[in-house]
């Protein structure tokens, strides 16, 4: 059997949280005579134990793609800063037999003083690669992070945006045998998000072993055929991704529903009036936030004027991962009732009957306005989580990248 790339066994890292008063870095002499004096009076801290991890067990085998995910503080970072070498564990053991690179956090692994073309050369040099290596991706970098007129401005002055792409082109281009991606991706923008993971799928062709952690479900789906999913600090489920997936979405789902408050959205568009006060996505069958694949789902927006509005008009946008429109509906060509007469407040809802979305996280844009004219839109107002379902009653999912529809159908055999 060939040797792990990553192997984890028992990984614990433990915190101590102190509760009370906060210690001072620096103290005068003042501050010391006169905290004595108080002491008698002052509420004493407390200390307490939180372990980030606890018992965390897998491998991962050379040129696999595998995905970490699970919600805010279930110790996905952790997990990687440990495997980067950059926090040390409190008790298991890591073995990585590779060359690492790591795509953590802006600023990882880069000198702020520095210029760009100096940090290329640095992060190579990290990573045991000679200057002659280093040169001969130079070019391919630069092209890459699309940074060329800012390439001798020390790194201290790019944007987010910047910083992150020539990071990524470092991490991706320098030809590590392991590369460790954090969900530092979601800080560029969709056509840059889109280009790294075409670079990913790539870099996992040519037999390189890749950890991705990300909040994109569906960027975890197309790329990883294995996901590890932490829940507090535990390995929750450890299973090929389309079935963890599931796992997943069944774990997050409430029972009260998405509920998203408008009032200052920040995908409202500049120009717009705002009208949209609340929407509420739910499953028509149990009112969770999730639907089954061909399961219905009712989108609910409440709305309020200052002024009597009549001849509502009110329309959704379902896209995908890429921000691509999928299909959109409105009141006009799906008439709703009329109003008897205007009013200023009230709320439209929208049944999406039997969805034939594939598993995943679906952006739905909202307009709202009267007599045919928009006057308050919203880009990626609220989520739909479209989970799997055994749609064909065979006991198999359509195949995973085959776009974000699945379609009944019917074969003939003709012999």
């Amino acid at each position: 059997m060939a040797t792990p790339a990553i192997k984890v066994e028992g990984l614990g890292k433990r915190y101590r949280l102190t509760h009370g008063q906060p210690r001072d870095s620096f103290r005068t002499l003042r501050d010391s005579i006169m905290g004595f004096a108080k002491s008698p009076f002052r509420k004493k801290s407390t200390t307490e134990e939180f372990w980030a991890l606890d018992g965390v067990s897998f491998e991962v085998q050379p040129g696999e793609v595998v995905g970490i995910i699970g919600r805010n503080g279930a110790g996905k970072s952790t997990l990687l800063k440990i495997l980067s070498r950059i926090t040390k564990p409190t008790r298991g053991h890591v073995e990585i037999n590779g060359r690492v690179g790591s795509l953590l956090e802006v600023g990882t692994g880069f000198h702020p003083e520095l210029t760009g073309r100096e940090n290329v050369y640095l992060n190579g040099s990290i990573l045991g690669m000679s200057r002659r290596e280093i040169s001969a991706k130079f070019d391919e970098i630069v092209a890459f992070a699309e940074v060329e007129k800012f390439l001798d401005t020390p790194v201290k002055r790019y944007s987010s945006g910047m910083y992150v792409r020539l990071a990524f082109a470092v991490a991706a281009h320098l030809e590590p045998e392991i590369l460790i991606v954090d969900e530092v991706l979601a800080v560029g923008d969709a056509g840059f998000q889109q280009k790294c993971l075409h670079k990913m799928k790539d870099v996992s062709r040519s037999g390189r072993t890749i950890l991705f952690v990300s909040h994109q479900l569906p960027a975890i789906q197309n790329l990883c055929s294995r996901c590890v999913y932490l829940r507090t600090g535990r390995v929750a489920s450890d299973a090929p991704t389309a079935q963890v997936l599931i796992d997943y979405h069944r774990e997050i789902a409430s029972q009260e529903g998405t509920d998203v408050d408008l009032s200052h959205h920040p995908g409202r568009t500049s120009g717009s009036i705002p009208t949209m006060r609340r929407v509420k996505v739910t499953n028509v069958t149990d009112g969770t936030d999730s639907i089954p694949m061909g399961g219905s789902i009712r989108i609910e927006t409440e709305f309020g004027s200052s002024r009597p509005l009549s001849d509502l008009t009110f329309g959704l946008v379902v896209k995908d991962h890429t921000q691509s429109p999928l299909f959109g509906i409105n009141n006009i060509v799906i008439p709703t009732p009329r109003l008897d007469c205007p009013v200023t407040s009230g709320a439209i809802g929208c049944v999406l009957a039997n969805l034939p979305l594939m598993p995943g996280q679906y952006a739905i844009d909202l307009y709202f306005g009267s007599h045919g004219h928009n006057f308050d839109i919203i880009h990626n107002a609220a989520d739909i989580v479209v989970v799997a379902a055994d749609v064909f009653k065979s006991g198999k999912l359509p195949p995973s990248g085959a776009g974000s529809f699945w379609w009944p159908a019917s074969w003939e055999l003709r012999t």
